[in-house]
């Protein structure tokens, strides 16, 4: 049977490519209008990229239901839909919330909701289909390409809007959100249309799982020591990787005295390192028998503990101040990430099908719902934590100290939990070859 070429994952990472453009425009772009251009409280855009994080756990539910209907592909377009209309309606009600009252906050939250909700239609789906039709050795590099071309994304669209937005003014931003999420449609369309229906799972043919209920699915997937394994390894691992995420670059400026635009640049530095982590592992992993959850594990292992060694150094770095190599540190971080990062993504899609066919959006599913509560809350954990170890001990390089080794601890225990990955599997396939 036929499994999906390089071509049809390519077009399935144009879908990712979309869901990161829309994704930038409501986390980043209007995160900014709300606090400078709008002089609302931080505390509100922070509070809505929160909520939208805590919709997606859904997720389970976009994924259940995609398995039931035996297709992703309505259940990705009707998911980019309802993310770029969440989009947009979240564009209309920041006249509404800089007025004050219930109406502009009542719009918002609705807004927000729908991108949630739109992020684990498409999002959940898609990851299931690539479980599905992607071939075992060819994982590592389909999750490589779809990652990559997310961030891919997030970068052109942040670029371009942040040209064109300029002289601001609410009709213009109208326009360019306007562009973007109807381009980001267009190209979501451009890469799911007719891929599902031209290819065949590669698992042998096997006769149609029986529908089941949603809540009968989901005590069935948290029944496998597996599966609630591998979702605790998920949430650990997602939150070490999202604490730093609010407090990089205040570090940089409170312990090294960078001006805004030196520390903005560590972002750059940083996600170069990821890229070229998930590049490596996306053609080493493959070139050498990446679908296989055991050389998957050892690249999570690998990944996790390079993370923690980076925010060793980190944690030393707030210790010395001006003099460590902060940069080729903030890169190190970057790699380690982007290794585990694209590992784990390959790990969920070896280890979707593991119960058999029309069970892998349910799994896909409360292991997204896993990442995007550890992603919702590692952000606030870090910054709080900071700010809470800096009233604690009055000393600024102190605190971020104590939070990086946290946060550290965190990656060796999801480190830890890898070694475990996959094993069932793995003695699967030795019983299966005896």
């Amino acid at each position: 049977m036929r499994a999906l070429g390089w071509i049809g994952i390519a077009r399935l990472g144009l879908v990712q490519f979309a869901i990161g453009a829309v994704v930038m425009l409501a986390s980043s772009l209007l995160n900014r209008l709300m606090v400078v251009e709008y002089a609302l409280p931080a505390a509100v855009p922070a509070g809505l990229v929160a909520w939208h994080y805590a919709v997606q756990l859904s997720r389970p539910v976009w994924g259940h239901g995609s398995d039931r209907g035996h297709r992703r592909t309505p259940w990705i377009i009707g998911g980019m839909a309802m993310l770029g209309g969440g989009a947009m309606l979240a564009v209309a009600a920041l006249p509404l919330l800089a007025q004050g009252g219930w109406l502009g906050f009542t719009i918002a939250i609705l807004a927000f909701s729908i991108i949630g909700a739109g992020v684990g239609a498409a999002g959940t789906s898609l990851l299931a289909l690539l479980a599905t039709r992607v071939a075992p050795e060819r994982r590592a590099a389909a999750a490589a390409i779809t990652w990559i071309m997310m961030i891919v994304g997030i970068v052109i669209t942040a670029t371009v809007a942040g040209r064109l937005i300029d002289p601001f003014s609410p009709q213009r931003l109208a326009m360019v959100a306007g562009g973007v999420t109807g381009g980001a449609f267009l190209i979501a369309l451009i890469g799911i249309v007719g891929v599902e229906g031209r290819t065949v799972a590669i698992a042998p043919l096997a006769p149609p799982a029986p529908a089941q209920r949603f809540g009968d699915a989901l005590r069935e997937m948290l029944q496998e020591p597996e599966a609630r394994h591998f979702t605790g390894f998920v949430f650990l691992a997602m939150l070490a990787y999202s604490m730093q995420d609010l407090i990089l670059e205040p570090f940089a400026g409170l312990v090294f005295g960078m001006t805004p635009g030196q520390s903005t640049q560590l972002s750059g530095t940083q996600h170069s390192g990821v890229l070229l982590g998930m590049i490596l592992v996306g053609i080493g992993g493959s070139a050498f028998g990446g679908g296989t959850p055991q050389v998957l594990r050892r690249w999570i292992v690998g990944g996790c503990l390079g993370s923690a060694l980076a925010l060793a150094g980190l944690g030393m770095a707030a210790r010395a101040g001006i003099g460590w190599p902060l940069v080729a540190n903030i890169w190190l971080l970057g790699f380690a990430n982007g290794v585990f990062a694209v590992a784990a993504i390959g790990a969920m899609m070896s280890l979707a099908g593991a119960a058999g066919p029309q069970r892998e959006g349910m799994r896909m599913g409360v292991w997204g719902a896993a990442q995007a509560i550890a992603f919702g809350a590692g952000g606030l954990i870090g910054a709080v934590g900071v700010d809470v170890a800096r009233a604690l001990t009055g000393q600024t390089g102190e605190a971020f100290t104590l939070v990086f080794a946290s946060e550290g601890a965190l990656f060796l225990a999801a480190a830890w939990l890898a070694i475990g990955v996959g094993r069932s599997a793995i003695a699967r396939n030795r019983e299966a070859m005896a």
